[in-house]
């Protein structure tokens, strides 16, 4: 079989049978944050320790990563999977007061991580990354961050999973 005569159908199931981890990334450029729903996040590196995140191309993750040079990613317990679902669109950021460095995103408390990049302060561990290069790879961009601060609110949980939920990401581009 050559990859033209593999069945879409077959290339998602068994891509989404891959485990990984599920995250929220934060991203920001000048005033404008966001942050996304993501289960494409890997070490690629030990020195320096760089993290590798798929971000599609069109998103307004891309664009802010893009423009604002840096990300974070927010893991979370696996028992507590309502974010994710809340981050599957674009997200609205309020300041809890103007000249702040905390506010929130679709409602979630959130503070600047060293880069300015937004960390949640419900999640159990974090990771904040300047990125260092990218590669675009058709529908969506490694970007590769080194890790400049991080963080762990809760060293005793289990952390979430693409298997946690019911969500399927990766495969084929459905059309």
């Amino acid at each position: 079989m050559t990859a033209a005569e593999l069945p879409d159908e077959l290339a998602n199931r068994v891509t989404w049978k891959i485990p990984n981890a599920l995250a929220l990334v934060g991203s920001r450029s000048g005033d404008e944050r966001n942050a996304m729903t993501t289960s494409w996040i890997t070490q690629l590196s030990m020195e320096p320790v760089i993290i590798g995140i798929g971000v599609e191309n069109t998103a307004v993750t891309h664009r802010l990563i893009t423009d604002g040079g840096c990300f974070t990613v927010n893991l979370w317990d696996a028992e507590n999977t309502r974010p994710f679902v809340k981050f599957s669109k674009p997200a609205a950021y309020e300041a809890v007061a103007e000249g702040t460095s905390t506010g929130t995103l679709n409602g979630w408390s959130v503070y600047e991580a060293a880069t300015g990049a937004p960390v949640f302060v419900d999640a159990a561990a974090w990771m904040d990354c300047e990125v260092r290069h990218s590669v675009n790879l058709g529908t969506h961009t490694l970007f590769m961050g080194e890790l400049v601060a991080a963080g762990i609110n809760d060293d005793e949980v289990r952390l979430a999973s693409m298997s946690d939920t019911r969500m399927k990401y990766g495969g084929v581009k459905r059309h």
